[in-house]
């Protein structure tokens, strides 16, 4: 990705940023954030994050697998079953028609 800003403002945050002890890069996304935030459009932040959190989770079980073997069908069952009923007691199983 290329931005383009005008030389007084690309000075004027790599001060801020040199102040803040960030880089050029993480102030423009804290300030991407911000805005975000700003403009009641939380939900596409967290909706990345929330992917980022996603594929942080499958990287680890995919190393914990490699390590200590796969899951059972057995195992997968069992956490399934959890889930269903976690899902249920907290109002999110999806059978609001039921």
């Amino acid at each position: 990705m290329s931005v383009t800003f005008a030389p007084e403002l690309a000075e004027a945050i790599k001060e801020s940023a040199e102040r803040h002890g960030m880089s050029f890069d993480d102030w423009i996304a804290a300030a991407a954030e911000l805005k975000f935030r700003a403009d009641d459009e939380a939900e596409v932040f967290e909706e990345a994050e929330r992917k980022r959190r996603l594929a942080g989770w499958r990287e680890y079980m995919e190393e914990y697998q490699a390590e200590f073997g796969a899951f059972t069908e057995e195992e997968m069952a069992e956490v399934e079953k959890r889930w269903a009923a976690e899902a249920e007691a907290s109002g999110l199983s999806g059978d609001e028609d039921a």
